[in-house]
């Protein structure tokens, strides 16, 4: 045992909860549901098995918000039905019983759906085709299709559908919800330049971009009962461009964390898709855009990226580059993770093919015979 704990083990106020610590399991697209949404009695284990072994926030995949165009894979869940609700409730209600916190993310993937049965065609703030192709994992093949370019009313139903999810989170027990404004989906692809050519209020200079997803987090601020979270993820790099950085830096950032804290989000989690912490929050001047995030906005900030180096994760929050810090692959090998930290136990070693939910999941039964 080590004398001195690890900093990620101290307890933290999140809301009106208190944490035991600052580990999150960051949100991981699985597309584990069934065809139509519904999170399945699998999914509960799997999301159980990360509350029982210590984590204290637990944040959903990518969870789909309206019928139209917001889904981005087949198999992925939403929380646009009675039904979604239900069985999200059956999640809820065992991570609660293995004594950990769920945050809902609410996602629209925007121009960056590759499997959604309600559509034809997926949409966007212009019609520009993205980058890159799409991904053979979650069953997507060759280019992107060029998205068609959202109206005035169609983005006041984007808006509704945000509303209508978390407040469809909330009837199925989550503690919180989180916008997804990061990795090139939807609200991303607003704040970004070159996948942004508007000439209304939403285009132009990054004080427009990131109008969209202001106003998203205004809405749902104000559905939600007062003192609930509501999370922002932000990024630079995107699933389908993993070297982008936003063009302004220090500048860009010096706009968009404040628009977001004013439009009323209780913490920001900034995101390093496909990338270390390290490499993609260090600006030119050697500030990091976490600790930045931090300063302009007073928030509580989520780190992502790498944290399952114990030595990285405990860098970042002894010298107040975040609060907390969310893990993905890390969390995947180790959903144990707190509890090794705590007894100061060897981490088991990462293998690249947990990454595919199929295995992931069978991992999840794995760890689901042990605990029985």
């Amino acid at each position: 045992m080590t004398s001195t704990p690890h900093p990620a083990l101290q307890p933290v106020r999140f809301g009106p909860y208190d944490v035991p610590n600052r580990l999150v399991v960051a949100p991981m697209t699985r597309t584990s549901a069934t065809p139509d949404g519904v999170p399945t009695d699998e999914m509960a284990r799997y999301y159980a098995d990360f509350a029982a072994g210590g984590f204290g926030l637990i944040v959903s995949e990518g969870t789909y918000t309206d019928r139209q165009y917001s889904q981005g894979y087949l198999n992925q869940p939403g929380l646009v039905s009675a039904e979604q609700v239900v069985a999200w409730r059956n999640v809820t209600g065992q991570v609660h019983a293995a004594g950990g916190r769920m945050i809902a993310q609410l996602m629209h993937a925007g121009a960056l759906s590759q499997g959604n049965p309600y559509s034809a065609r997926t949409a966007g703030p212009s019609a520009i085709q993205p980058r890159g192709e799409m991904m053979p994992d979650y069953g997507g093949s060759g280019p992107w299709p060029v998205p068609h370019e959202l109206t005035a009313q169609e983005l006041d139903a984007v808006v509704e559908g945000f509303v209508a999810a978390a407040l469809a989170a909330l009837q199925a027990g989550f503690d919180g919800v989180e916008i997804h404004a990061a990795n090139g989906y939807l609200l991303d692809q607003f704040l970004t330049d070159y996948t942004n050519r508007r000439t209304d209020e939403y285009g132009g200079p990054v004080a427009n971009r990131i109008r969209l997803t202001a106003r998203v987090t205004a809405a749902v601020v104000e559905a939600l009962p007062t003192g609930m979270p509501v999370g922002v993820r932000l990024s630079q790099t995107k699933v389908n461009d993993l070297v982008h950085r936003w063009p302004g830096g220090a500048a860009d950032a010096e706009i968009v964390f404040p628009t977001i804290a004013e439009a009323g989000a209780s913490y920001l989690h900034l995101a390093s898709e496909g990338r270390d912490w390290l490499e993609t929050s260090t600006l030119p001047d050697g500030r990091t855009i976490t600790g930045l995030a931090r300063r302009l906005t007073g928030l509580p900030v989520i780190a992502n990226g790498g944290m399952h180096d114990p030595d990285q994760a405990a860098q970042v929050l002894t010298d107040g580059h975040a609060d907390l810090v969310s893990v993905a692959r890390g969390a995947l090998v180790n959903p144990d993770l707190p509890k090794r930290l705590t007894d100061d136990s060897e981490l088991r070693a990462f293998d690249r093919d947990m990454l595919h939910p199929d295995v992931t999941l069978a991992t999840a039964r794995a760890w689901q015979a042990v605990r029985s």
